[in-house]
């Protein structure tokens, strides 16, 4: 998949565009690596070792991509993929990760410790008992300071 130097000179395009096209088939590359590590391990085993909400996101990222690689293709075939049925797919399938990362979001969340809470609130409140009576931080009720 690489580009040789013959490539370059036989095949016309504007020199511009290069360095995006090397970081394209960079792209191709990493992609082609992350699909060959996926498809390594058969999918059975893979959802053995993740929890429900782990399968739901492994396969709405499966789905994700390969429908985002089938608009690759429609549009290198000169149809637009936006008039194509999988724009409404794409859109779908981001509605319900949307909901996995709402569900994800919520587990995540800080659970309220009513006991710690409660402890808090005691020991935050100020509560009168022998030693506090005459104490003299706390004003005498009753008794008016002075205006000056």
């Amino acid at each position: 998949m690489e580009m040789s130097e013959d490539d370059n000179s036989s095949e016309e395009y504007p020199t511009e565009i290069h360095d995006y096209l090397a970081a394209f088939e960079k792209s191709l590359g990493s992609v082609d690596e992350m699909l060959k590590t996926m498809m390594s391990v058969s999918r059975s085993e893979l959802l053995q070792k993740l929890d429900p909400l782990e399968q739901a996101k492994l396969d709405l990222v499966s789905v994700y991509t390969l429908n985002s690689m089938f608009w690759v293709y429609l549009a290198t075939q000169g149809i637009n993929p936006k008039e194509h049925p999988v724009k409404q797919e794409l859109e779908r399938i981001r509605t319900y990760m949307n909901k996995v990362k709402e569900i994800t979001d919520k587990k995540k969340a800080s659970r309220l410790d009513k006991g710690a809470a409660s402890r808090f609130v005691k020991n935050a409140l100020w509560e009168p008992n022998a030693e506090n009576e005459h104490s003299p931080k706390t004003p005498a009720k009753g008794k008016k300071r002075k205006k000056d």
